[in-house]
């Protein structure tokens, strides 16, 4: 039941005040079919615009079921015109870009109802007014009457309790108007139908009450409607929901209307995104290009820390302060008189005292604790550990002649002697120490491992291409390394027994007197089953019948006991560096794994040298004598004694240095001396030589000449000092280690840890090294992101011109669809909701541009990226849009949108929907 009580309403324009309504009481039944006739001006249109709750009374009441609509609020309004109203227009007031089908579905969409159960109430009230076939047809494809049927349908989707009708027939003709009001004649025997019409012939056949108003009053009523006073009940109400789903789908279905403006517009608004994807483009191409010259230079040089190193910073520190002084000292001085320059002894003084030694034990320890922070930027390859393995590799040539691999060619002119050490090979000294004591070898060395097991590091097999065969996995397998030129310096080939002694010299005399050597070329199969001999420091040692140890020369050394004793090491395969390879960085022609370097050290820890010495640890085994004895009565004891058990050949040789540089000295200072000791005629074979040293011994040689014998010769070696002679390692004690990062952030926050590591320990076991890398190379990301920046800020300007034109559209569209406006009003949808269909459009658009944006960016990418391939050379370098990036923008460029459609979509919120109604 629907109650009017006292409603006025005033239209008050600038001084001008207008009653449409004066007074107006008025009841209405639950069901029946009432016209509203009067005059134009009578306040007909008035009063069923706020019946439908489009308008608002100024005073008085508006009674639903027994409900006052005086504490309304907006809201309250809404779902009011969206449950309990229906309305029909005379001029439709159809969507165009919607479908039948669409167009009865709104006020249900409006009302929460799912997507399945609108298309099965909308296809059952389009059937029940005879529209069944015409659902997917839009309003511009339909008659006049057909049109005012869908009206009716939409009106009566939402089964309300009043249908509104407002001149539905005033642009119809006379048979389609017979045909709507027996429709609506219909529809009343269970609805309360107010239709205002100046038509009174069809008020006076269908309806069942007609209503009379002139100027604003109530002047006749055919059949009035008394009921009791009863008390005015208040009734919190629902609210109208429109999804933003249903927002969107209005908005894409009016956009599609207008391909052309939409697809410009989109392409306008994505200018500034197609600027800001390229400049993001090109930065991430570079900085991924310097990510990966970063982490190839980081594996090509890694924070390397070495047991013995030079602190570069303090050179570099006291350098600087040397050359204040010489200034200033130059300044002082006048050019009168000649003055002592001491600044190369300061440098020299400088450089050795920079010499320091890292405690590689104890930082090991830190690096192998899981739990310390540096763990968090150790790169791809990991920490590698670096072992001073000693050893000697030999081959056999072409003419089966055995080489040893450390063997200059210009060394064995004189026959290939070298000096030998020890006390059973005196030649030139009288050391315990071999100047050439077996090191790791010079055509050798070891493969990077990789940091997750394998043998071999990533790193080096995508530097290196596999010409033949395979990447060495066993201790006994090592491969060919190869130069960009497929080959390997004739030297090494000597070295290596790849060519004769004959075939080398060759070769050197043709290239003196200008001509071109021979070509010498293997096959990858021939050269891989050439064989190499591996014997490690600790096997050039032969135990003597006293229990001491002697070093033998490679030379010396009888063939069939090298071949014996040593390991046997197989070429695996054959590689060659990678075109511009950056970590191509095996310097030697022949390497090997690390596997061979745990087989070395294992092996010489087993070795009867390395036990003999550790269970004498103060007895020197070369020449059993102590490593340091604790007076001078002990070290001219220990002199006379290692004298006494010289060999022949060693006693002559050391007669004759004494007779030649000691004589008048061994003589003055000798008072037993008779002439015939060492005073007489100097013996010309050994033996007489050997025995004249016996009698000086026997006869209480000199003391002072001992003890110089003794410092030369004897003194100065150390147990540390033999365990390293024989090649003894511990793996508590790298040589070296290198730590992997892969980009210069990760190595300058390893140096921090380094630098915090050495704040908690004491000063002798903190770590010194210097940063090389840090020297030469500088941050590129922070100028390239720098640059980049720069050039985003002036592209942003075309996003704030995309966000005004944006608005513009946006005002434009809204003045195109204010009739709409006024339906979805009409309809229930709140002022809200009005905001969501334009702010959706808007989104619509800017997600348009955002895709357009990057579609065209990564289509334009194409042609610049062959452009900078061709301009700088470097197959490496190309732009790339990150997909985030692509998310991003389009992100930005939906906010942008959304951001200049604001406005304009508050504003058609606050039109006025009666007024939106009557816009054509």
């Amino acid at each position: 039941m629907l109650q009017i009580k006292n409603v006025v309403k005033t239209y008050v324009t600038g001084e001008l005040t207008q009653n449409a309504l004066k007074e107006v009481s008025i009841n209405f039944r639950k069901n029946e079919f009432v016209s509203i006739l009067g005059p134009s001006g009578s306040g007909k249109t008035t009063l069923l615009n706020i019946i439908g709750g489009l308008d608002r009374y100024s005073w008085g009441d508006l009674i639903i079921n027994g409900v006052s609509t005086k504490k309304y609020k907006d809201s309250d309004w809404d779902f009011y015109r969206n449950n309990s109203i229906g309305f029909v227009f005379q001029s439709y007031n159809l969507i165009p870009h919607q479908s039948v089908l669409s167009n009865v579905e709104l006020a249900l969409t409006l009302s929460g109802i799912s997507r399945r159960e609108r298309k099965q109430r909308a296809k059952a009230v389009l059937n029940k007014v005879g529209l069944g076939d015409h659902i997917h047809k839009r309003p511009n494809q339909l008659s006049g009457g057909q049109m005012q049927r869908v009206a009716i349908a939409r009106a009566l989707i939402n089964n309300p309790d009043i249908l509104l009708a407002d001149e539905p027939t005033g642009a119809l003709d006379s048979e389609t108007s017979l045909q709507i009001m027996d429709l609506l004649k219909e529809i009343a025997k269970d609805k309360l139908v107010i239709m205002v019409t100046h038509n009174s012939d069809l008020a006076e056949k269908y309806s069942t009450r007609i209503v009379k108003l002139l100027d604003g009053k109530i002047i006749d009523d055919s059949n009035p409607y008394e009921v009791e006073e009863e008390a005015v009940k208040q009734e919190k109400r629902k609210k109208v929901s429109m999804s933003f789903l249903t927002a969107l789908s209005l908005s894409f279905n009016n956009l599609r209307t207008k391909k052309g403006r939409t697809i410009l517009t989109s392409l306008a608004g994505s200018i500034g995104i197609i600027g800001i994807a390229l400049i993001l483009s090109l930065s991430t191409g570079m900085n991924e290009y310097i990510s990966k010259v970063q982490k190839d230079t980081m594996s090509s040089y890694p924070i390397t820390i070495s047991s013995e190193t030079i602190d570069m910073a303090r050179i570099m520190g006291m350098n600087s302060e040397t050359v204040g002084t010489i200034e200033d000292n130059t300044n002082q001085n006048e050019a009168t008189a000649v003055y002592a320059d001491y600044s190369d002894l300061e440098a020299s003084e400088m450089i050795l005292s920079s010499f320091v030694k890292n405690n590689l034990t104890e930082f090991k320890k830190y690096l192998d604790d899981p739990n310390s922070e540096i763990h968090q930027y150790i790169g791809e390859n990991g920490i590698i550990y670096t072992y001073n393995v000693s050893f000697k590799v030999y081959s056999h040539d072409a003419d089966k002649k055995l080489i040893d691999s450390d063997v200059l060619p210009e060394d064995m002119s004189s026959g290939g002697s070298q000096s030998s050490g020890g006390s059973g090979g005196l030649s030139v000294q009288f050391g315990t120490f071999s100047g050439n004591q077996p090191t790791k070898s010079m055509n050798f060395s070891e493969l990077m491992p990789g940091s997750k097991g394998e043998t071999v590091s990533k790193v080096i097999t995508d530097s290196y291409e596999l010409l033949y065969g395979s990447w060495p996995e066993n201790y006994d397998e090592v491969i060919l390394v190869l130069n960009e030129n497929n080959g390997i310096p004739a030297e090494a080939l000597y070295q290596l027994g790849l060519i004769t002694r004959k075939q080398y010299d060759e070769a050197v005399e043709k290239i003196k007197n200008g001509e071109k050597a021979d070509e010498i070329s293997f096959d990858y199969e021939d050269v891989s089953n050439h064989k190499f001999y591996l014997l490690p420091a600790c096997d050039h040692y032969i135990e003597n019948e006293d229990g001491t140890f002697s070093y033998i020369e490679g030379s010396v050394l009888n063939e069939a006991k090298i071949l014996e004793n040593a390991l046997e090491l197989k070429i695996t395969g054959v590689v060659r560096p990678v075109k511009d390879a950056a970590n191509a960085n095996i310097r030697t022609s022949v390497a090997y794994t690390s596997k061979l370097t745990d087989y070395i050290i294992n092996r010489t820890n087993d070795s009867a040298i390395i036990k003999a010495q550790e269970a004498s640890p103060d007895i020197n085994i070369l020449n059993n004598m102590k490593f340091e004895s604790p007076d001078d009565e002990a070290k001219a004891a220990d002199a006379k004694k290692y004298i006494a058990e010289m060999g022949i050949s060693e006693k002559a040789a050391l007669y004759k240095m004494m007779m030649l540089y000691g004589t008048d000295n061994t003589r003055d200072n000798n008072p037993n001396n008779t002439g015939g000791q060492m005073g007489g005629a100097m013996a010309t074979d050994e033996t007489g030589m050997a025995t004249m040293l016996d009698v000086w011994l026997e006869n209480d040689p000199d003391k002072e000449v001992l003890l110089a014998f003794y410092d030369q010769y004897i003194a100065g070696s150390t147990y540390e000092d033999n365990m390293n002679l024989f090649g003894k390692v511990s793996y508590d004690a790298p040589a070296s280690i290198s730590i992997y990062t892969d980009s210069f952030e990760d190595k300058d926050a390893i140096a921090t840890c380094i630098e915090n590591y050495n704040e908690t320990v004491s000063e002798d076991v903190r770590i010194t090294y210097t940063d090389y890398v840090a020297l030469l190379t500088s941050s590129l990301k922070t100028i390239v992101n720098g640059i980049s920046y720069v050039l985003i800020a002036f592209v942003a300007i075309s996003l704030i011109v995309s966000c005004i034109m944006i608005g513009i559209i946006t005002h434009i569209s809204v003045l195109e669809r204010t009739k709409e406006i006024g339906i979805l009003r009409a309809l229930g949808a709140s002022k809200r909701n009005i905001s969501q269909v334009f702010n959706a459009e808007t989104f619509i658009i800017g997600c348009c541009s955002g895709l357009l944006g990057i579609g065209v960016s990564l289509l334009t990418l194409i042609p610049i990226n062959a452009i900078i391939q061709a301009l700088t050379g470097i197959t490496d370098l190309s732009a790339k849009l990150p997909i985030n990036a692509s998310f991003v923008l389009i992100i930005i460029s939906i906010i942008i949108t959304v951001i200049g459609g604001f406005l304009p979509a508050k504003k058609a919120a606050r039109k006025d929907p009666v007024i939106a109604l009557r816009t054509e």
